[in-house]
């Protein structure tokens, strides 16, 4: 017997609520696929219009010859939204298909990326084929309760005896290396890289030559640095969100490794260029240049990144992070510079003129800072710390009557007991990058310095040159 068409429907209701009341309540709700079209490229930056999709979402852009290039949501005014491209925009037409494809930046992690070198989308570098992921994460991470996270009270070997003893370290603290071009950087990023005690070694070259990532691979990390590393690169020549997205994909597998209770050690190189990328994305979507031509969102952008390194929640691993900081015409005073040393856990400043000297690495001692020093440091230690450092002020403030040999002995104690020693100081500051110097070791030639027994005072040691 048939029913009636209102029973028939109420019946076909009742089936399909318990189908859906059975379904996955998990499942994420997509919408309606809209599809837009390009109005306008300036630049960098894309103008569609009729795709309604939220900010950091996914939409690909059509090309000549059926090509798609990935972009992300940046902005939007009114019915515009605004995009930028992960890479070339060659062959862009006007009135191109703008598809939202639902999707924000992922990463895929797992066990397979040590070894391997991947650019910005994850994709490989060296040629060794597909890297298989075991999960995949946010692209921009998740924020750990601060109150959660264990305290730094271990210190970290870096097997740099300069920094060991003078500037120690702890696991799960945040530095930057501050220097001009060439003053050493990236070498004394390749000595850390090889001496560290970590688990995993997580490296982004960000906004670097291209040469300079082969020579990194090859000739500063080599066989056996690279077999516990993941190295990021993103080149100068990529446009500013790849180079964004590198440094932010290098942090998100720094967090997964954390996650699995390993130690890390992570390596950005460089803080800067990542300021850079965010400034042209900021000036191109409309922001206000504000200090020296920097717009809000760069300095809004730089603790969401440098706060996602450091120790995680419930004794779960650590990420030691090391950021340089170029310091345009060595001025220490650079706005990005002076941003990065409100927010990192110390400071360690690389000086041209200890590099000329042929001193290396050319570490400034007296204004560089670990500011977790009294955490995993004991008194005698930081005696010893504060010893040296007040005998390198004095010698430094009398350089130039040293230098023309018009500083009378006896005029001032320290400065005196400085002239003593100040070749043990340099010898100790002083490391070939080939040497590896424990903490121990670094203690106790710190100690040999210090504690050694000065020539008696009418020994020519004593006398200026």
């Amino acid at each position: 017997m048939s029913l009636p068409a209102e029973h028939w429907r109420e019946a076909r209701n009742l089936r399909l609520a318990a189908c859906l009341r059975g379904a996955d309540p998990m499942l994420e709700a997509l919408g309606l696929a809209r599809e837009g079209v390009l109005r306008r490229a300036v630049g960098l930056t894309l103008e569609a219009s009729g795709c309604s999709a939220p900010l950091g979402a996914r939409c690909r852009v059509e090309t000549s010859g059926g090509r798609w290039v990935d972009t992300e949501v940046v902005g939007f005014a009114g019915d515009r939204t605004y995009l930028m491209p992960t890479a070339d925009l060659e062959g862009l037409l006007p009135n191109a298909r703008v598809v939202n494809t639902h999707r924000r930046g992922e990463v895929a992690v797992g066990e397979g990326l040590l070894g391997r070198v991947i650019d910005s989308d994850g994709a490989p570098l060296d040629g060794r084929g597909a890297v298989r992921p075991e999960n995949r994460v946010g692209l921009a991470g998740t924020a750990i309760n601060p109150l959660m996270r264990e305290p730094i009270s271990r210190s970290l070997d870096v097997g740099v005896r300069a920094i060991n003893a003078l500037l120690p370290i702890g696991r799960g603290q945040r530095i930057g290396l501050f220097a001009g071009s060439g003053v050493g950087k990236s070498t004394l990023l390749g000595m850390m890289t090889r001496y560290t005690a970590a688990d995993v070694i997580v490296v982004g070259l960000i906004g670097e030559r291209g040469r300079e990532v082969r020579d990194f691979v090859e000739t500063t990390l080599g066989a056996e640095g690279l077999r516990r590393s993941v190295v990021v690169a993103t080149p100068a020549d990529r446009p500013p969100l790849a180079r964004l997205h590198g440094a932010l994909r290098a942090t998100a597998i720094a967090e997964w490794f954390r996650d699995r209770g390993l130690h890390v050690l992570l390596l950005m190189d460089s803080l800067t260029r990542f300021a850079h990328a965010q400034r042209e994305i900021g000036l191109s979507v409309g922001e206000p240049p504000t200090t020296r031509g920097y717009p809000p969102s760069v300095f809004a952008r730089l603790p969401q990144l440098v706060e996602r390194a450091g120790n995680g929640a419930d004794g779960r691993g650590s990420i030691t992070a090391f950021y340089t900081v170029l310091t345009e015409g060595d001025d220490q005073q650079e706005p990005i510079a002076d941003a990065a040393r409100a927010i990192l856990d110390g400071h360690i400043v690389l000086t041209r003129r200890i590099a000329d000297a042929g001193l290396y690495p050319a570490i400034d001692v007296e204004v560089s800072v670990s500011r977790v020093m009294q955490e995993i440091t004991d008194a005698p230690w930081r005696a010893r710390i504060r010893k040296l450092k007040q005998l390198m002020a004095a010698y430094n403030t009398q350089r130039d009557l040293i230098a023309i040999g018009a500083y009378q002995h006896g005029s001032d104690p320290l400065v005196d007991e400085a002239l003593a020693r100040w070749p043990a100081i340099l010898q100790f500051l002083g490391q070939d990058v080939g040497e590896a110097a424990d903490i121990e070791a670094s203690r106790a030639a710190l100690a040999r310095v210090l504690d050694e027994a000065l020539p008696p005072s009418n020994d020519p040691a004593r006398k200026p040159a």
